[in-house]
This record gives C-alpha cells, sequence and structure tokens, in this order.
C-alpha cells in the first residue's frame, strides 16, 4: 500500500512542484509511533528552497491531497527541503553530486570496510566510485546500505 500511495502523491505533485520551478526530491510515507507522516521533499535545480516554496507546495498539494484523496486515514504532511546532508537514493542524485564529498555504508565488507567517506569521483547504475583520500575505491550499486551528502564548510 505504501508504495501506491507515493506514487498517487507524486503524480499530484509533480504538476504543482513544476510550476514553482522546483523539482520532487523524494516521498515518504511511513509510521512513527501511533502517527503516519507523508514527507513529500522538494528542491530548486540550482537554487534553494526556503520556507515561502515548502508552504505554498503544502497548501496547495494538501488542496489536491483532499480532492483526490488518495491516502486511507489520518496522516500528517510535511513538506520540506531534503537538507544540506540529504539522502543519496535516486540515480539522478548521484549523479547530482559527483565532484563532491559523500558518506555511505555498504550491507558487506569492501575492501575491509562498510564506512566509506570521500569525494564521490563516478558514478554509473552498476557502481560508484568514491575518492579516500587518492585511493580510488569502486562500490557495486547492490552493496550500497545508505548514502548521503557531507556539508563541508
Amino acid at each position: 500500500m505504501s508504495r501506491k500511495v507515493i506514487e498517487a502523491v507524486e503524480q499530484l505533485a509533480e504538476p504543482i512542484l513544476a510550476g514553482e520551478g522546483l523539482e520532487l526530491y523524494d516521498t515518504e510515507y511511513v509510521k512513527e509511533g501511533k502517527n503516519w507522516y507523508l514527507r513529500v521533499y522538494i528542491d530548486r535545480p540550482g537554487g534553494k528552497v526556503d520556507l515561502d516554496d515548502c508552504s505554498r507546495v503544502s497548501e496547495r498539494l494538501g488542496e489536491e491531497l483532499d480532492r483526490v484523496d488518495p491516502v486511507s486515514g489520518q496522516y500528517f504532511l510535511e513538506v520540506s527541503s531534503p537538507g544540506a546532508e540529504r539522502p543519496l537514493k535516486k540515480p539522478s542524485h548521484f549523479e547530482r553530486v559527483v565532484g563532491e564529498r559523500v558518506f555511505l555504508t555498504t550491507y558487506e565488507a569492501i575492501e575491509g570496510r562498510k564506512k566509506f567517506e570521500g569525494i564521490l569521483t563516478d558514478y554509473s547504475p552498476e557502481k560508484l566510485t568514491v575518492d579516500l583520500d587518492g585511493e580510488q575505491v569502486e562500490i557495486p550499486m547492490e552493496k550500497v546500505a545508505k548514502a548521503r551528502l557531507v556539508l563541508v564548510f
């Protein structure tokens, strides 16, 4: 059911976001405690998302969700930016951050370790290449458990 909810919400969100010059970064529909949360993460290509963007999208998307009603039961709608240390899940997320610092964990050890932080130097749907202080490590995508961008000051 969760996948169907996400797909329906994304179909409703896409035209709203396009009209605002924004894009859909990610969507989650999760239960935390006794409450359900529908989280929509938005981004602005080449720019930043501000509170006004989130508020406008939340209001318009909320109206569409009420009209179409793709989610049964009660839930909390949250619209926000994915943040500076954003998770990397989709191919487009990885493609966009080639050349930037990332942190990732793997399901099993690669070259004796499961945690990696370095510069993402290459991405393909099959593997990532991360520069760990001059050492290039290739990590198969199917072994990546979690990945996120690292904020560098």
